[in-house]
């Protein structure tokens, strides 16, 4: 458990009764499992090992730090934590350029120095299609710095208030990601999390113009992670939408179906990642779209 990103991240429970090995253990345990369920659908998948020193306790969520792009280029965006910043290995992009084209990598950690922070596609939502990003406005997506990546790289924002009731209150979401997922021709959103309807109607409006079919969950569903969700590639290019398990027991027979016309369901049991990391499958994966070499 990371206690410098607990703070805002409601998610997290620490794990009573079971030593830091045992965590580990089953941490580890449930990575593995995913990644060879990945690779038994055909997804190419490429791991990097963290490292023990720096410690870098939240390295098994590497979308916050890095995006990738269809034209060359690798992003790097401003982290809340100080200790997720450690996350930013220059040996891991040189390891990706053995296998991928990478044309350019552009920066956006400057921000930091000012308190300001975009936890790449964990705040962002990329509509990459329409050039359209989606983003809840948190104390890690932050408009500053939203707009300045709207302006480097070509995205229109689309923003709204995506909130969870925590001791009776109405609280941010830490992440967009979690409320919400965007496939190529559908959204999983939440749409009970937006209390201004103002904003609420917006967003559905977006997502209409621009023909994704709109699957809403509940609050309960996206406590379960059903928000962190991952359209994928498999082998001959067929589409996964990848969920954990729990995001995926929690959805009714409908949601399913709907679900399914847009991809084969892949889920994996990854309980102690997210009850101690409070992020999700989706969170543990950092697409990569650059061309292959």
């Amino acid at each position: 458990m990371n206690e410098q990103t607990a703070v805002n991240n409601y998610y997290q429970k620490n794990e009573e009764g079971v030593s830091a090995e045992d965590i580990q253990k089953q941490a580890q345990s449930q990575f593995d499992q995913f990644v060879e369920k990945l690779r038994g659908e055909g997804v190419n998948v490429t791991v990097f090992d963290d490292t023990l020193d720096p410690s870098t306790p939240d390295s098994i969520f590497p979308n916050n730090w890095i995006s990738f792009h269809q034209d060359g280029v690798i992003r790097l965006y401003p982290m809340y934590a100080e200790n997720r910043r450690l996350e930013r290995r220059d040996d891991i992009i040189d390891g990706l350029k053995k296998s991928f084209k990478v044309e350019d990598v552009i920066s956006f950690t400057d921000w930091e120095a000012k308190g300001a922070y975009l936890e790449g596609t964990g705040s962002l939502l990329l509509d990459r299609q329409n050039k359209i990003a989606y983003a809840a406005i948190s104390e890690r997506t932050m408009p500053n710095v939203l707009e300045d990546f709207c302006d480097e790289a070509g995205f229109d924002a689309v923003t709204f208030h995506a909130l969870q009731t925590v001791d009776g209150k109405r609280l941010p979401i830490y992440h967009t990601n979690v409320m919400m997922c965007l496939g190529e021709e559908f959204a999983v959103v939440c749409l009970d999390s937006i209390d201004d309807l103002e904003e609420r109607e917006n967003l559905v409006e977006v997502l209409e113009e621009t023909d994704k079919e709109i699957i809403e969950i509940t609050e309960e569903q996206k406590e379960q992670f059903a928000g962190n969700m991952l359209q994928v590639l498999g082998k001959n290019d067929q589409r996964l939408v990848v969920m954990s398990s729990a995001a995926f027991h929690s959805l009714n027979a409908d949601q399913k179906q709907a679900l399914s016309k847009h991809g084969k369901l892949v889920h994996s049991d990854i309980h102690t990642i997210e009850k101690l990391g409070g992020g999700s499958a989706r969170c543990m994966m950092a697409e990569i779209f650059n061309p292959t070499k």
